[in-house]
């Protein structure tokens, strides 16, 4: 048996998210966020989704690019505990793996011909930010995949959702396309600070849909301070 494996990407997302920042902390936190899966070239035939259609779900299994490492560290600190504890690595879901994979849950919500990409797919609720390399793509089996008898360790406590109030002046908001709009407050309203940082003196921003974003939080409310079009857009 081979100690190494090579893999390929076979697609990549095209996401809003720039950059890590703002990105949702799990799959399924926003499900108005919609993204596109853009196959490679050689992966473009029609023929490998045939009957994907009757799934409502699937995982992308992909690869935390930005987070590879030389070497590799037994614990690292997750953010849910506020990165004041140290854990094993293999029971959290830290992009500082000795193999950095990463698997996401989304709402398939079509499978549509491009004149420019071949087929894609149109998925809601991804976690990854744009390019992000996908190296295979498999259905959710609801018989199978949900097991509501399971127990969450440390993140037993399902997440608190939306924790802040979103203030955004009108003629911000009206910057922002109407399409990507709620997808963005709900972002924004999930608190995409690290969870170790609560300074309400200092801005945050991160790029979202070709937009730079930037705003401050003080207690429950979250002041959307600026939006304006990003350098690279």
């Amino acid at each position: 048996m081979p100690e190494e494996f090579t893999m390929k990407p076979i697609a990549h997302i095209r996401s809003d998210f720039a950059g890590k920042f703002g990105v949702p902390r799990q799959s399924g936190l926003v499900e108005s966020l919609e993204s596109l899966v853009v196959f490679e070239p050689a992966y473009r035939d029609p023929a490998a989704l045939r009957g994907l259609e009757g799934f409502s779900h699937v995982w992308l299994i992909w690869v935390f690019d930005q987070a590879v490492r030389e070497g590799w560290s037994p614990t690292v600190r997750p953010p849910r505990l506020g990165g004041n504890a140290r854990l094993g690595v293999f029971a959290t879901r830290s992009p500082f793996r000795p193999n950095p994979l990463a698997l996401s849950a989304v709402t398939l919500a079509g499978i549509e011909k491009t004149a420019e990409f071949g087929t894609v797919l149109r998925v809601r609720g991804a976690d990854l930010m744009d390019g992000t390399p996908i190296l295979d793509i498999k259905p959710y089996l609801p018989y199978a995949d949900c097991r509501p008898e399971a127990l969450g360790g440390f993140a037993a406590a399902v997440p608190d959702g939306e924790t802040l109030a979103v203030e955004c002046p009108p003629e911000l908001w009206e910057k922002v396309p109407p399409d990507r709009r709620e997808a963005l407050r709900s972002v924004l309203a999930l608190d995409p600070r690290p969870r170790y940082q609560d300074d309400p003196g200092r801005a945050y921003g991160f790029g979202f849909a070709g937009l730079e974003v930037r705003f401050s939080v003080e207690g429950e409310v979250l002041r959307v301070l600026e939006i304006e079009k990003s350098s690279g857009a």
